[in-house]
């Protein structure tokens, strides 16, 4: 009984240990190459004023490149760009449960039932992606993406820690087999 309790709370803590950051690199690319960065310029496409998880996301990638051994340096000057954006997604949830009655009678096999199915709702949610673009030839060469998604109804705080813890995984996995 107890080895049993045991093994059920180890396996349940390595499941818990499950990465939650996906990482895709060039195999080809040597990244002790980049001695700079900068951030990426601001999209064309995208007429939307900074959000405050852009800001938020914005420190933290600066705070995780202090950490490397690469110099942040203008766009003109960088050998690597730092690209990010919250990708939003729509995923489907269902709330509570659903509602059964049934009604049987006579010996035979005949009788009555309703039941609802449980409500659903779309919910919506932000995943974090980071990506090193290589600034001679605007090839990405680095991308991390979260599997841990922001949520509309976060306070601020909340946002603020997850989008650090996030940011650090990602950078946790630069450079690739380091």
């Amino acid at each position: 009984m107890i080895k049993a309790l045991l093994i059920s709370v180890f396996a349940i803590t390595i499941a818990g240990c499950a990465s939650t950051v996906v990482t895709d690199y060039d195999s080809g690319t040597i990244f002790g190459n980049y001695d700079t960065w900068s951030f990426a310029p601001a999209r064309q496409d995208s007429d939307e004023y900074v959000s405050l998880d852009d800001t938020r996301i914005r420190n933290a990638i600066e705070q995780e490149m202090k950490g490397e051994s690469l110099r942040k340096a203008d766009n003109e000057e960088a050998d690597l760009l730092v690209d990010w954006r919250i990708v939003t997604e729509e995923r489907i949830e269902r709330g509570g449960s659903g509602f059964g009655f049934g009604l049987g009678f006579g010996s035979g096999n005949f009788g009555w039932g309703i039941s609802a199915p449980p409500p659903i709702e779309k919910v919506k949610e932000g995943k974090l992606v980071v990506q090193f673009v290589d600034a001679q030839s605007k090839q990405v060469v680095w991308r991390a993406a979260s599997r841990r998604y922001l949520d509309e109804g976060m306070s601020s705080e909340d946002r603020q820690e997850l989008i650090g813890k996030i940011v650090t995984d990602m950078f946790a996995k630069y450079p690739p087999g380091a």
